[in-house]
């Protein structure tokens, strides 16, 4: 019986090794392609608490979630969140405007190419994957935490998304106030 148990342990922490990224750790530059033919710099975005969400224009889940982040969007945006979106499906940068309209997104959404995306998120180009996936970036530009197709994490999305953010709202440094300029 003890053996099965270690063989199991074993295994199991064995997959969420191998399957796991590397969290904490410090965000890498990411650009998103805008509509317009400009690019977004992640790092133009340092100081924020950063969701990235990244999504495929015909999945029906990731649309579902860009309609959750919106909401989000106006009820963090004023407390220093920022969410960002890029789609990286075949036909994301001739379709990536529609998505955007279509959902009324509040937030930058654009795109980008799938071997930029597998590698921010560390995983390997061979290796299947789900979206969408969200990427959990704190004021130090710090990822968190990140769900990839998690089906637990975006079975109750509007809840759990809201408790990361919170998490990483409580966990900033407090901003101490300056002192007024003597005159």
């Amino acid at each position: 019986m003890r053996t099965l148990v270690s063989i199991l342990l074993t295994l199991t922490l064995g997959n969420m090794l191998a399957d796991g990224a590397t969290l904490p750790r410090k965000a890498p530059e990411f650009v998103i392609q805008t509509p317009d033919g400009k690019q977004a710099l992640l790092t133009s975005y340092k100081g924020k608490t950063i969701v990235m969400a990244f999504m495929f224009t015909t999945c029906p889940h990731c649309q579902n979630t860009a309609k959750v982040l919106t909401a989000i969007q106006n009820e963090y945006g004023a407390r220093g969140v920022q969410i960002l979106g890029t789609t990286f499906d075949k036909d994301a940068a001739t379709q990536v405007q529609q998505f955007n309209r279509t959902l009324g997104l509040n937030f930058p959404c654009g795109f980008s190419f799938p071997r930029n995306v597998l590698q921010f998120l560390q995983i390997p180009e061979n290796d299947p994957y789900f979206v969408p996936a969200l990427v959990f970036i704190d004021r130090n530009f710090n990822i968190r935490s990140q769900y990839i197709g998690d089906e637990k994490f975006l079975g109750n999305q509007e809840v759990n998304i809201r408790a990361e953010i919170d998490k990483m709202l409580k966990s900033a440094p407090a901003t101490a106030a300056r002192p007024a300029p003597k005159q």
